[in-house]
Parts: structure tokens; C-alpha cells; sequence
């Protein structure tokens, strides 16, 4: 959907587009404003926060049956529950209020109300996360790893092309945007000598996306591939961080524990998977043929640029991964399908995340893992720094956008800062 913006608004909100305002968007975050903390539910337009409670407040969303408690909850998960049939209507509805000539301009009058600058506003974490899972489905991430700690010769298990790998991780150190925790500490396995416990030194983010999921579902079903999608409300970047020492030493044979339950970054913002439609790309060619239940028609891969950049501590950031989510060899339909498909219950505010995201080419891979080539090589910064992992007051921060025929999509940042590790 494009519409021209109205102009009414135009002095009230910086936009950054290339041509005339696309309301293609229209995420969906909680905020509350400065300095109070009642929380609301909201959208993101440039610069600006539409507070969706105060528009209920006015009338702007008389006959879509959007209860105003849905609105003013702490988090997302009452109104996504209410279907996708009424929060599209939502979002349609807040489309028509932005579009000049609009039978909703008399809501411009009382703007006061309701769009406030983003500096006015808190946001705060969009759902309450009951279950977190995260996939390991980037063919060119799996091999690079395989390459460095197996055979390089034939660096995928024998399983990866056959089913989406993932393993179930902890929601609670799910944290929002902007926060800063301490350098985790755990088993750490020496060459030559007995395990001992100490701070990580090999700290490294994971350049992901997550999904939201829409539905809740019952014990015992299944998410067919091919209606996959309608479960999933939306879409947000995603840091899963991970100690790769603490990892080495522990993951034989349950997999990751310590080396990842330690924090988790998310954006603030859920792009809807309605919103994505321009951007909707093949992915690659599944090589040998999938089972049945995980083969699926049509495109469901995303063409959404993603970006990583590394600030050391009062210094400027750099740039070190650019990678693209078109990469992913296994897609969301598929990781939600094979998720069920032996009965496991799925529910609204879930998360998944799609596993670090990399690319064929070295200045695409997504964690530092890849880019230092386990510690072999050094990534430059601005001012002639260098990092192979990740150090004590580093700020990582995660962009992603998708930009095609003049809509131009954009997640926000996903970004945190790391602390000393605390006393042992």
C-alpha cells in the first residue's frame, strides 16, 4: 500500500524517504512517555511514536472491534491475539489517518495527543516472551563453522539439509535494545589442562532476525509449512550472543547452555509480515529435496539488508558485516513447521530466531566467529583499532532494512553494550 502523507504533518514528522511518503510500515512497539511509565501501544513514523491508545481514546478506531485495554496493556500480546483480521484493519486504519485527504483529518487537529518526537518516549520490550527458539539455518554460517572445527572437507552433519537445526533457549535474559550487561562467565577448557571458571574472552554477537509468533495452537497440532505464515505476527532484529570458549567446552552432547543463556538483544520495534510483501524473494535451491512436510510453493525468503557495527567505548562506529536475509537456506514456514510438527504448542509472543544470518562472501558473515576466522584474523575499526571478538565497553549494533521500487522498510536498531565481567 502507498499513499501520499498528509501534509498536514509533514512539518511534525521527519520521514527520510526518497519520494513521497510510502505509509507502507506501520510497526507495532510498546512506549510509554517520559517521565511517566503507563505503557501504551504504538507505531514508529520517522522520528515520531503514535501513541494507538490516545487515537482509541478519540474514536479513531470505531468499527474494528480493537478493545482499548488491548492498547494501553504493558505489552503486544492482547492485541495480536486478536488475529490478523484486526490488527491489518489496524494498521490499515492508521495507514488512511497518515494519508493526506483522508476522511480521519479531523484526528490532525488534536496531533498533540497522540504522535509525540521520539526523544518524548520510553519504549519498552513489544512482547512478553513465554518460550524462545532459536535455528541455526544459514547454509553459509553452518559450513564456515563446520570448516573451522570439523572437516573442512565436508563441514555440515549429516542432518543439516534435511531438517531446520535448532534448540530451545531461555526468554528470560531476552533483553530490549540499549542495554548494557556484564561479560558472562562459565567453563573454560585450556589445552593443555583441567577446565577452569572465568570470564569469557571470546564474546561475539550473531547477526540474526527473529519472528514473532501470532497464534496461540494446542498440544498435539501441527503448523502445515504452507499456512506457516499465518501464525507468525512479525518480524524484529535480533543479537543472540555467545561465548565461543564457554561453548566449545560444554556443548557435547545437549548443545549450547552457559555460552548463550546469558543475554539476548531484540529491536524494539515488530515489522508485520504483511508489511514485507515487496520484499518477498526465493531462497536457495534445497539440495537433496526436503521431506513433505517441510516442501513449500511460493516465496518465502525476505530481501532485508542487515547490517552490523562495532562502537568501542567513546569512539565512533564501524561497519564490519553486511549480510542480507535472502540468504537463509531454511525460511520461517519452514522452522515454524518443523517446530510443530511433532505436536509441540506454539503461543502468542513465542519467539524464534533464524540463527546467525551469513552470506558467501567474508564481509558478509554474521558474528565475529566467521569475520576473525576463530581469533586468526583481525577485523578493523575507525581509527586503526582492531577487534577479534568482542570487548568490555563495545557497544554491537544491529540495522536492517528492505528498500524496493520507493518503499523503504526499517527495523530500528538492536544494539547493546558490554560490561566487565562482575567478581568471581
Amino acid at each position: 500500500m502507498s499513499a501520499t502523507f498528509d501534509p498536514a504533518l509533514r512539518s511534525w514528522v521527519d520521514y527520510h524517504t526518497d519520494s513521497d511518503f510510502p505509509i507502507q510500515n506501520i510497526p507495532f512497539g510498546i512506549c510509554s512517555r517520559l517521565p511517566e511509565t503507563k505503557p501504551f501501544a504504538s507505531s514508529r513514523i520517522g522520528d515520531h511514536v503514535i501513541d494507538l491508545a490516545a487515537l482509541s481514546r478519540l474514536g479513531a478506531f470505531e468499527g474494528l472491534a480493537i478493545p482499548e485495554g488491548a492498547l494501553s496493556a504493558p505489552f503486544l500480546n492482547d492485541l495480536i491475539a486478536l488475529g490478523k483480521v484486526r490488527t491489518n484493519a489496524l494498521r490499515g486504519r492508521i495507514q488512511e489517518i497518515l494519508t493526506k485527504g483522508s476522511p480521519f483529518g479531523r484526528l490532525t487537529d488534536s496531533r498533540e495527543e497522540w504522535l509525540l518526537p521520539v526523544d518524548q518516549v520510553t519504549n519498552h520490550l513489544p512482547v512478553r516472551i513465554g518460550d524462545y527458539t532459536d535455528f541455526y539455518s544459514s547454509i553459509e554460517h553452518a559450513t564456515n563453522v563446520g570448516m573451522m572445527f570439523r572437516d573442512p572437507a565436508e563441514p555440515l552433519l549429516p542432518n543439516w539439509k534435511h531438517l531446520p537445526v535448532g534448540y530451545h533457549g531461555r526468554a528470560s535474559s531476552i533483553r530490549l535494545t540499549g542495554h548494557s550487561f556484564h561479560r558472562p562467565t562459565g567453563q573454560l577448557k585450556p589445552e593443555d589442562g583441567p577446565p577452569v571458571h572465568g570470564a569469557t574472552r571470546l564474546l561475539d554477537f550473531e547477526l540474526e532476525m527473529a519472528f514473532i509468533i501470532g497464534t496461540d495452537t494446542e498440544l498435539g497440532d501441527r503448523i502445515p509449512v504452507d499456512r506457516a505464515e499465518e501464525h507468525i505476527f512479525g518480524l524484529a532484529l535480533f543479537n543472540d550472543w555467545s561465548a565461543r570458549d564457554i561453548q566449545r567446552w560444554e556443548y557435547v552432547p545437549l548443545g549450547p547452555f552457559l555460552a548463550k543463556n546469558f543475554a539476548s538483544t531484540m529491536s524494539a520495534w515488530i515489522v508485520t509480515i504483511e508489511a514485507l510483501e515487496p520484499f518477498r524473494t526465493a531462497g536457495p535451491s534445497q539440495d537433496p529435496e526436503v521431506l513433505p512436510y517441510l516442501r513449500s510453493s511460493g516465496k518465502h525468503n525476505f530481501d532485508l539488508d542487515l547490517e552490523v557495527l562495532i562502537q568501542p567505548e567513546k569512539e565512533s562506529p564501524s561497519t564490519v558485516c553486511r549480510s542480507n536475509f535472502r540468504y537463509m537456506y531454511w525460511s520461517m514456514a519452514q522452522q515454524l513447521a518443523h517446530h510443530t510438527v511433532n505436536g509441540c504448542d506454539v503461543h502468542v509472543g513465542d519467539v524464534c530466531a533464524s540463527g546467525t544470518i551469513s552470506g558467501p562472501t567474508p564481509d558478509s558473515y554474521g558474528s565475529m566467529l566467521e569475520l576473525s576466522w576463530k581469533g586468526t584474523r583481525e577485523v578493523p575499526l575507525a581509527g586503526g583499532k582492531i577487534r577479534k571478538f568482542i570487548q568490555d565497553g563495545d557497544t554491537v549494533i544491529l540495522r536492517g532494512h528492505g528498500k524496493r521500487e520507493g518503499v523503504r522498510i526499517g527495523f530500528g536498531d538492536c544494539a547493546a553494550t558490554v560490561l566487565p565481567a562482575k567478581p568471581i
